[in-house]
């Protein structure tokens, strides 16, 4: 199929217990159903190599036949208040989890939802003439973006 990820790999140093389940889910999502479409004439799949170095997001594609397309480098600035806020989130949702408010437990969730929506649109403008998305590939590799910035925030 052309336009689909193949695989997906990210470098990250660590995870917690909910990350390595979010990114699980991520990655499993992005193998069964996803729009990523590199602007070239070389049909997918593709695999993705994600990786933060230097301050940048820096995403090596390949055809399935290992044929490199140009490297993406993304400055991973514009992603620092929506990751921050995202762990914050997170550390609320692991809080309340332990109390069992399912109202408050919805809230935070649905608060984690806008998260990921917004930083689902920022990627797909900063692809934009480069990686055609759709909205939920964008949203799960927003989900693998946070898990690599996981060693900068405190693990829980």
């Amino acid at each position: 199929m052309t336009g689909t990820l193949h695989s997906v790999t990210l470098h990250e140093t660590h995870g917690s217990s909910f990350l390595n389940h979010e990114k699980e889910l991520a990655l499993n999502a992005l193998r069964e159903d996803s729009l990523f479409q590199p602007e070239t004439d070389l049909p997918g799949p593709y695999d993705l190599d994600l990786k933060i170095q230097d301050g940048r997001l820096v995403m090596d594609i390949r055809t399935l036949d290992s044929t490199a397309l140009p490297t993406l480098v993304l400055s991973i600035k514009p992603y620092t208040r929506l990751v921050r806020d995202y762990f914050m989130l997170i550390e609320s949702y692991e809080t309340i989890r332990q109390t069992g408010n399912p109202d408050q437990l919805e809230a935070v969730d649905m608060g984690r939802r806008g998260l990921h929506d917004e930083g689902a649109t920022l990627l797909k403008e900063r692809l934009s003439g480069k990686i055609d998305l759709d909205h939920a590939t964008a949203r799960r590799l927003f989900t693998l973006i946070c898990v690599l910035h996981s060693q900068n925030f405190p693990v829980f």
